[in-house]
């Protein structure tokens, strides 16, 4: 094993590869045409669970999101990328969350209670996903799969839970380990206290053909 995510990477894309649903989705990534457009969060990490549990590639997958960044912030904007998305995608039978993270500040506050400062990419907002493990994120362009991983991906491939203190709350990080590990048993909790901020930004790049 190694540090510097080059390993784990190759392991990453397999999954990628080994999960039709995640297949299908990376491959039309371009057919959206949505500006600075990822595909990230649990649908990424807990693949990588799934695999290493013996389940199913999708069990347990709630939600498939893909991130963007568009400096049009209306909602509106929003609506018809949400549209395209399901569009392009919606034959997969996949429950799709599409967010524009350039309007994520103005109801972050309703939705979790404290306000956040808007963010500037698509990046700069993984940047702020709640544990370390699941702040790794896909995009795809020209044949050539980029994985954004601020953390690297030691973590997501040891099965290790740590906090990205940078934005979230203890309370948000507990509800999210109550149904993790219903799901992922052999997962590695680390306390709140233990958690990390922002310590590196890596882009890792591979052919996904």
């Amino acid at each position: 094993m190694v540090t510097n995510g080059t390993e784990f990477e190759h392991e990453l894309i397999e999954a990628l590869r080994a999960s039709d649903a995640l297949r299908e989705v990376v491959d039309r990534l371009p057919r959206l045409e949505l500006p600075d457009c990822l595909l990230g969060a649990g649908c990424v990490a807990q693949t990588v669970w799934n695999r290493a549990h013996g389940k199913a590639l999708s069990a347990g997958i709630s939600d498939y999101d893909l991130v963007y960044f568009d400096p049009d912030r209306s909602e509106a904007a929003e609506q018809v990328a949400r549209d395209h998305a399901r569009t392009i995608l919606g034959d997969l039978g996949l429950p799709l969350d599409v967010k524009n993270q350039g309007r994520v500040h103005l109801w972050y506050r309703e939705r979790f209670g404290c306000g956040i400062r808007p963010y500037a990419s698509a990046g700069d907002a993984i940047d702020s996903w709640p544990t370390t493990a699941t702040a790794v994120a896909v995009g795809y362009d020209a044949g050539r799969l980029s994985v954004y991983a601020p953390f690297g991906l030691d973590d997501l491939f040891a099965g290790i839970v740590r906090a990205n203190r940078v934005q979230i709350t203890p309370e948000i990080y507990a509800s999210k380990l109550d149904r993790w590990l219903r799901h992922w048993p052999k997962l590695t909790v680390l306390p709140w206290e233990k958690g990390v901020g922002l310590e590196a930004t890596r882009w890792l790049d591979q052919p996904f053909t």
